[in-house]
């Protein structure tokens, strides 16, 4: 493989927020409780990791989750991304794919459907 691609931590966040714009408006109207964080580095025990989410998808929250519930995390892992592609626009693909992928982990898709649907 060549060279890693190369992006300020800013392009990084920029190429987030359009993988966010890309998410159709009836979906993100329904995201519920839940904040999108870049970090350069993925959990030391998952280096290769390039994006996660944490929380409680909308299919499992009954009324007693929104008492005091702290938001789902999404979070995109910077250094992770840079490392696999080798462009700009790989990593403008890259975290769009992932940005999709975790989202829908927030709608409780898993990562066996998400495979069926080309998305994993």
């Amino acid at each position: 493989m060549a060279d890693a691609a190369e992006m300020t931590r800013e392009e990084f966040e920029d190429a987030v927020r359009d993988g966010l714009d890309l998410v159709p408006e009836n979906l993100a109207a329904q995201m519920d409780n839940v904040v999108v964080l870049v970090e350069d580095d993925a959990p030391a025990d998952d280096p290769e990791l390039l994006g996660l989410y944490e929380g409680v998808p909308l299919t499992e929250r009954d009324l007693m989750w929104a008492a005091g519930s702290l938001p789902d995390r999404i979070t995109i892992f910077r250094n992770p991304t840079l490392a696999i592609c080798e462009t700009r626009e790989d990593v403008v693909e890259e975290v769009a794919i992932t940005v999709v992928h975790e989202i829908a982990h927030h709608f409780g898709i898993d990562d066996d459907r998400l495979h069926e649907l080309g998305w994993a």
